[in-house]
């Protein structure tokens, strides 16, 4: 059984308050079961908040069972996922509780180009928001470069970047988009560190800029 879990902590000299706070810190982790060599089962739970701790933004649970197409790759899946969203209301600091049950399918595929191992995940989630009902299209592409080996092995510092954007399907189509690039360093199987910069593109033309330094756990 694969499980990791990993602390992204993003870091500020004063931290501001409440909503006027671009910095948080998202405490994630994720589990996968190989049941054999083509099904696995994922589980994962992700604690975010507005700022360093205590200012909950949203809680999120998410399981899903997986299909291999090819032997360790090509993954298809089907998920559930829990959502408690605590939305700030205006400019006060009163917050508003969505609850949200999430149903999704999704597709990863990786490849290996000599020392840049690429990742392409396919999400469609159809989303059951209290009375209301959405549907969202994500596309998340992911690179991890090796520096000093051949490929990402003990002891390797690598390059790491991705670009998520999130696609309405109808109103207003553009959700947001996640730019990220940073340096990571896998210590061994079971450990591995990034720091890196985040810039989160949302609708209606907001900007939140993020400092990630982030700790992966495999065990």
């Amino acid at each position: 059984m694969e499980k990791r879990f990993f602390l992204l902590a993003f870091l500020l000299p004063l931290l501001a308050i409440g909503q006027d706070s671009n910095f948080g810190n998202w405490i994630i982790y994720f589990g996968n079961k190989k049941i054999d060599n083509k099904w696995n089962l994922h589980h994962e739970v992700q604690y975010r908040n507005y700022n360093a701790i205590g200012d909950l933004e949203q809680l999120l649970l998410r399981t899903g069972l997986g299909y291999n197409l090819t032997e360790n790759n090509n993954n298809l899946l089907l998920g559930y996922g829990y959502i408690l969203s605590e939305n700030y209301i205006g400019t006060t600091n009163d917050k508003n509780s969505v609850n949200e049950h999430r149903i999704y399918q999704q597709f990863i595929t990786r490849q290996q180009i000599n020392r840049v191992g690429v990742q392409h995940r396919y999400r469609f989630e159809q989303r059951f928001m209290e009375a209301d009902f959405k549907l969202r299209f994500r596309y998340f592409l992911g690179l991890n470069v090796s520096l000093n080996n051949a490929e990402i092995i003990d002891k390797t510092i690598y390059f790491s970047a991705y670009n998520e954007i999130f696609l309405n399907t109808e109103n207003n189509v553009f959700d947001r988009n996640r730019l990220y690039s940073g340096l990571g360093y896998k210590l061994n199987k079971s450990l591995k560190f990034e720091i890196g910069y985040m810039n989160q593109f949302l609708a209606g033309g907001k900007n939140k800029d993020q400092l990630n330094i982030i700790t992966f756990f495999n065990f």
